[in-house]
């Protein structure tokens, strides 16, 4: 049976196969090439990686992860013959792949050591719901540089212009050729300014004011307004619970840099 695995990263390799790096040679090994042992743990460690990307741990995965090891190893060691260890290029590409394991190593450790309480994920979900809104609205829009072209648009729609072909001059290439079509949006799915104006009109009606946000400035027609429809709390926890935990990892991180001395 052939058995193809991902392609292993540089700090991967780096880290399991250059002598100096590899782990513990202590222990029970798979394999011994020409006297150097090569551990069972390092092979544990590549499994666990592959086992991250979805692939189950089988006999057939580990004999191609000896097969992977021993001929990274044999390739190492002549590298290290040919005096190739010691070149500057090779050894700041080892001390970067060094930088970056040890790096990883402490994010997975910080996220393993700061759960999310259920609670402080209860309070964040119906945080967002309240900023979200309780209403969906269809709206189409009609972006320009300018708030001239803006008001000449305005002025075109009172004389009986329709807002669909007016909107085939808009900015937005994803609405312009839909009639400024956006579809179904919660009003935090917007800039402040575009939700605001927004949620002001009335059903068929069009903001006869320029609303501007950072993207130029907008005309804004509501087409329908529905209750909105919001996930459940147990189909996005998972989501949420990954976005909490990075933007805590991110905050650490901040802190760390603000602490450390750079010249």
């Amino acid at each position: 049976m052939q058995l193809t695995l991902p392609r292993l990263t540089l700090a991967l390799i780096v880290a399991l196969s250059l002598p100096g790096l590899a782990l513990a040679q202590a222990g029970a090994k798979v394999a011994t090439v020409n006297g150097v042992a090569i551990p069972k743990s390092r092979a544990d460690a590549v499994v666990h990686a592959q086992e991250a990307q979805g692939q189950k741990d089988t006999p057939d995965l580990r004999a191609a992860i000896r097969d992977r090891l021993i001929t990274l190893e044999v390739v190492a060691q002549e590298a290290n013959r040919k005096g190739l260890g010691k070149s500057a290029d090779t050894v700041n590409q080892i001390e970067l792949a060094r930088t970056n394991i040890l790096a990883q190593a402490f994010r997975n450790d910080f996220l393993k050591s700061h759960p999310v309480s259920e609670a402080a994920l209860k309070a964040e979900f119906e945080k967002i719901k309240t900023q979200m809104g309780d209403k969906e609205y269809k709206a189409r829009h009609i972006l320009v540089e300018k708030e001239t072209e803006a008001k000449e648009i305005i002025e075109k729609l009172k004389k009986g212009e329709k807002f669909e072909e007016l909107a085939k001059t808009s900015k937005d290439t994803g609405s312009k050729d839909h009639g400024g079509n956006l579809d179904w949006n919660l009003p935090g799915g917007f800039v402040k300014p575009f939700s605001d104006a927004m949620k002001k009109l009335e059903k068929g009606k069009y903001t006869e004011v320029p609303v501007q946000s950072q993207f130029g400035w907008h005309v804004i027609a509501l087409d329908d307004v529905r209750p909105a429809t919001f996930p459940e709390y147990d189909q996005v926890k998972p989501n949420l619970e990954q976005r909490m935990q990075e933007a805590m990892f991110e905050k650490a991180v901040a802190e760390l840099r603000a602490k450390a001395k750079v010249e």
